[in-house]
């Protein structure tokens, strides 16, 4: 059996609790060797089942060094030569703008690059860059992205089909933009031992705190749900700097509401296992950020939680509509309430979706297929000279 190709997958940072994503994608490879490698190790994700590489310095005059290369659009000597003994093949940079520092590393490898992009990377206007309103160091990110989509050996891959066409449509040429969805483990997100109908009436929500996921307008529906069905609750899952605004708002309105702050994927996976559904409402925010897919949803279908939602992206590709789940327009309360308690109050629907969702995620998104084609993707990248 031929040796393993080894690929870099670079992200400045190692690794947020959210981007527990890219953890499982790296743990599903089985041709490409992966070493993670990064700038700074954060504490929110455990890594150690993952081959980890920081390349941030410790003492000043390396950390000084590295400051000069990066301004010049190189790297240091040690952090060429402690990556050229991996002896990769390729790398492969989740998010723009850690891709603009991941791609010198590329180039003093001499190796291609593949570049994921999300969301808020390539959705996000371009003005509310270039004026500044994403601090002074990404004034230029979006000229710096485009003269990237140039190179001869860089390639982007689309969380969806939303975000390619997003991307096309900032200026990256269209035969660079493949989609790849994530995917994820079935045999980790799986239907709960309590049958869905025999559940309370909870709702879940999982996500940031943030404009783009839509919380205020589910917090708004759940107004007039729990009028509906008293016993109705909403648990919501995650933290971000809305949380105060969302909890002055459900006392304004009267909505009973769990906030339960960020929570590793254990805690969520017990939470579908209790839930009736999950609601992701997610909108386009006002600097132009919307949600890339909505990887939430395929773990709730996988789990056998019906699912409603608005994310661009994830309500036409992440769901089938009136099967596995609802999908609503953009800030649509009234819609959004109305779906939710045909859920909760109609078990024919909830126990036929409940039971068709697993179906779908194991045919369409099932991870170590996403796996396979991830690789193969990886095998026709670096093989480019040019």
């Amino acid at each position: 059996m031929p040796a393993r190709k080894t690929i870099l997958i670079y992200r400045n940072e190692l690794l947020p609790i959210s981007e527990t994503f890219i953890k499982e994608q790296i743990l599903a490879l089985t041709k490409w060797r992966a070493v993670l490698i990064g700038q700074r190790k954060l504490t929110q994700l455990a890594l150690e089942d993952l081959d980890v590489r920081i390349l941030n310095p410790r003492n000043w005059k390396s950390r000084l060094a590295w400051k000069i290369d990066r301004f010049f659009g190189t790297v240091p000597r040690f952090v060429k030569r402690a990556l050229k003994m991996e002896q990769p093949s390729l790398i492969h940079a989740h998010f723009g703008p850690d891709a603009l520092d991941a791609w010198p590393i590329a180039r003093t490898l001499n190796i291609p690059m593949l570049v994921t992009l999300h969301g808020y990377d390539i959705n996000t206007y371009r003005e509310w860059w270039e004026t500044g309103r994403g601090g002074p160091k990404m004034l230029s990110y979006p000229r710096r992205l485009l003269e990237l989509s140039a190179q001869p050996r860089v390639g982007f891959i689309a969380v969806s089909e939303a975000i390619r066409r997003r991307a096309i449509e900032y200026g990256i040429p269209a035969e660079k933009v493949v989609v790849h969805y994530i995917g994820v483990d079935v045999n980790a997100y799986a239907p709960g031992r309590t049958p869905i109908t025999q559940r309370p009436p909870n709702v879940v929500f999982v996500g940031r705190l943030v404009e783009k996921k839509g919380c205020q307008y589910l917090v708004e529906a759940m107004a007039s749900v729990q009028m509906a069905i008293p016993a109705a609750r909403l648990i919501v899952i995650g933290d971000g700097p809305l949380r105060p605004h969302l909890e002055r708002l459900a006392q304004t309105l009267g909505t009973r509401v769990e906030f339960r702050g960020a929570q590793a994927a254990d805690y969520v996976k017990r939470e579908l296992h209790g839930a009736r559904l999950l609601s992701l409402p997610s909108v386009t925010a006002e600097n132009g950020d919307a949600e890339g897919f909505g990887l939430v949803l395929l773990e709730a279908q996988a789990s056998g939680v019906p699912v409603v939602t608005s994310a661009r992206g994830g309500a036409v590709e992440g769901i089938r509509d009136g099967v596995t789940g609802y999908a609503f327009p953009e800030r649509n309360v009234g819609e959004l309430g109305a779906r939710i308690i045909t859920l909760l109050n109609d078990d024919n629907i909830l126990e036929r979706m409940a039971e068709r969702g697993p179906k779908f995620v194991a045919e369409e998104f099932n991870l170590s297929y996403r796996a396979r084609l991830l690789e193969e993707l990886y095998d026709a990248h670096a093989a480019r000279q040019h």
